[in-house]
């Protein structure tokens, strides 16, 4: 059978240094921050090209952190995407704040700039937009150039929520870096994870990072029994930095991959003249290919495709079914069906094939070769 994410396949390949980092850090009694978690925060930082990364306990505590630091609470509004992982807008749900839904581009299936100031416009009347979380999805970071020049209009912070693309670029420049904040996540399954839960934020500012520093200890101030801010637990633990040190290691060899397997996927399927719209890339981005997400028709020929690839033992996966907006979580909201019409023919059109690094061609020729559309 053929793996959706291979992780025991990249496991083999660097055991016995996952192996020598873990049975150090146990070794140490020194389990939570201190030297595994410096280390892996300074390697972080040079890898993104920013001045600071603070890691945390997770991608979702990454984005409640950002939110706390720039003092977002109660009537306050910030705008994302409805074609995303629940925790984009749970974050801002989290700190007492709205999310404000924003239609998504249909070739990138990123939050849409042109439909921004409007977004902005309509919180106005019952809110005080403050900032734009911008989701780089399935790996292919959101249009911040674009997004920036309307967050300046309306004097509004843009924060990178970069959890499926870390190792993805923008020009000379990094996911993780291409707003004055990025959050990323490192659950096992992104481009650069670990074996449990975990995430970070970078930034060039020097107070923003010493503010997510305080925040992720209880709100810490010069000892640990002084208390400053309302913060939260939000602190990495050494085993979990150790892993990441040893993976980042080869992450630039697994990016480069991750290239060849996109590549290698859309010339296959063209090739089969299947009735699918393979993933856009625009000029001078690069995906970091967390997913391979293609789109079918409709429903129907999804359901179908879906159905011939499992007949054959091979996975498939819907990134994601129901947008945001619909989640019964958000209905005190108010939205409905035919509020974002993008994200809702993504939702029923949608799904991901196999994607990682050890991906061989014959693989590849397999899973296209077993789709009926």
């Amino acid at each position: 059978m053929i793996p959706f994410i291979a992780l025991g396949s990249q496991y083999r390949l660097i055991q016995d240094e996952v192996e020598a980092a873990v049975l150090r850090v146990l070794r140490s009694g020194q389990y939570i921050l201190g030297p595994e978690v410096d280390a892996l925060e300074e390697a972080l930082a040079q890898f993104v090209g920013v001045r600071h990364a603070v890691s945390c306990a997770s991608g979702t505590d990454a984005l409640v952190m950002a939110l706390m630091a720039k003092g977002v609470g109660p009537g306050d509004a910030v705008m994302t995407t409805p074609f995303t992982f629940m925790a984009s807008a749970e974050a801002i749900s989290l700190v007492g704040a709205t999310p404000v839904f924003v239609d998504v581009d249909p070739r990138t299936f990123n939050l849409d700039p042109g439909a921004l100031g409007g977004a902005v416009a309509t919180a106005r009347d019952h809110l005080t937009p403050r900032g734009i979380i911008a989701v780089d999805l399935f790996g292919l970071p959101a249009d911040y150039g674009a997004i920036e020049q309307v967050a300046n209009d309306h004097d509004l912070f843009v924060i990178e929520d970069a959890a499926q693309s870390f190792g993805a670029t923008h020009g000379n420049r990094r996911a993780g870096a291409l707003a004055s904040i990025g959050a990323t996540s490192f659950f096992p399954a992104k481009p650069l994870g670990c074996y449990g839960d975990g995430g970070a934020l970078f930034t060039d500012d020097d107070e923003l990072a010493e503010l997510f520093r305080s925040i992720r200890v209880h709100g810490q101030g010069s000892n640990r029994y002084e208390h400053v801010r309302i913060g939260v637990t939000g602190r990495l633990d050494a085993v979990q930095a150790a892993i990441l040190s040893v993976k980042l290691k080869i992450l630039p060899d697994e990016l480069e991959k991750r290239q060849r397997v996109a590549a290698a996927y859309g010339l296959a399927i063209q090739r089969a003249g299947l009735q699918l719209e393979i993933p856009d890339v625009p000029d001078g981005f690069s995906s970091s290919w967390a997913q391979y997400s293609v789109l079918a028709q409709d429903a129907e020929a999804r359901a179908a495709c879906q159905a011939s690839l499992a007949a054959a033992g091979i996975p498939t996966g819907i990134y994601y079914p129901k947008p945001l907006h619909l989640q019964s979580a958000f209905a005190s909201l108010g939205y409905s069906h035919g509020d974002f019409p993008v994200a809702e023919s993504l939702s029923e059109r949608i799904f991901s094939l196999p994607m990682h690094p050890y991906l061989e061609d014959d693989d590849i020729h397999a899973i296209v070769g077993a789709m009926r559309i």
